[in-house]
């Protein structure tokens, strides 16, 4: 379904009001595809009379299903490999010996999509930091989309998902196949606290966290909504937590608190001194 000018503009004003998130120009190839099917499923013959509707009835039940489907993000287990090889041979050592004598760790998940980075993250500590098993862990994944949050608290994952990026002994051992899909094991599930958080409002009390994962969000925002994202981190961001970014982010000319660890391609910062 193709959709004019007017519709386009329309739509990326409501999800930049809703969500923070920039659909620059040229992406109506992406309203035209992610939108194109709510508007068949909703009974209209093209996007432009469901953006007529959403203008004419703007609490119909639309707004959310057209947000939703416009911040859905690509994703993968174990996405770019680096950052959790960085996490489990760098980070966790040094956070687990930092607190030692507490015992506690927490961690955030702050764009959880369809539940594979968390999981991921879930599978590396089961893996690799047995110690762990008796702390007092909090780990919350969340996400603007309630939709992707159902996704993510059901485990559920089709066998090309699971083909992506998870090694096959931890599919065998983390996972049980249920027909043509396959299930993460309660034991995962229950280590995720999954939360619906808009990263573009006030966040809601969360506990200081010793690592943060925002990776491959930033690039949706604009300027000043990323300054204010990453301030607002700070805020909750342990004075010796890490903080990951996608391989495309940098806190560079948004955020002088934050310097980047020199290791490569691992997207990791943590604050700066004093």
């Amino acid at each position: 379904m193709s959709v004019s000018n007017s519709s386009f503009n329309y739509i990326r004003e409501l999800v930049f009001k809703l969500s923070a998130i920039v659909l620059e120009d040229g992406k109506e190839y992406l309203v035209e595809s992610r939108i194109g099917p709510i508007a068949k499923a909703e009974g209209f013959n093209t996007v432009d009379q469901l953006a007529e509707a959403l203008r004419n009835n703007p609490h119909n039940g639309l707004q959310s299903k057209v947000v939703e489907a416009l911040t859905t993000n690509e994703t993968s287990f174990f996405r770019d490999l680096h950052p959790f090889e960085t996490l489990k041979d760098v980070i966790l050592p040094e956070i687990a010996k930092a607190r030692s004598s507490s015992k506690k760790l927490n961690i955030w998940c702050a764009a959880s999509s369809s539940g594979q980075e968390p999981y991921s993250i879930a599978m590396l500590l089961r893996e690799n930091f047995p110690g762990l098993h008796n702390w007092e862990v909090t780990f919350i994944a969340s996400d603007i989309s309630d939709k992707m949050l159902n996704r993510c608290r059901s485990g559920k994952f089709s066998q090309l998902e699971v083909n992506r990026g998870l090694p096959a002994s931890l599919l065998i051992k983390y996972f049980e196949k249920d027909g043509p899909s396959w299930i993460i094991k309660k034991e995962l599930k229950e280590m995720i606290n999954f939360q619906k958080i808009n990263l573009s409002e006030n966040l809601p009390y969360i506990p200081r966290m010793d690592i943060i994962f925002l990776r491959n969000v930033l690039i949706y925002f604009d300027t000043s909504m990323k300054k204010k994202i990453l301030k607002s981190f700070r805020d909750i961001l342990q004075p010796d937590g890490f903080l990951f970014l996608g391989g495309a982010e940098s806190t560079l000319n948004l955020d002088p608190f934050y310097s980047r660890i020199n290791i490569k391609h691992s997207g990791c910062y943590h604050l700066l001194k004093g």
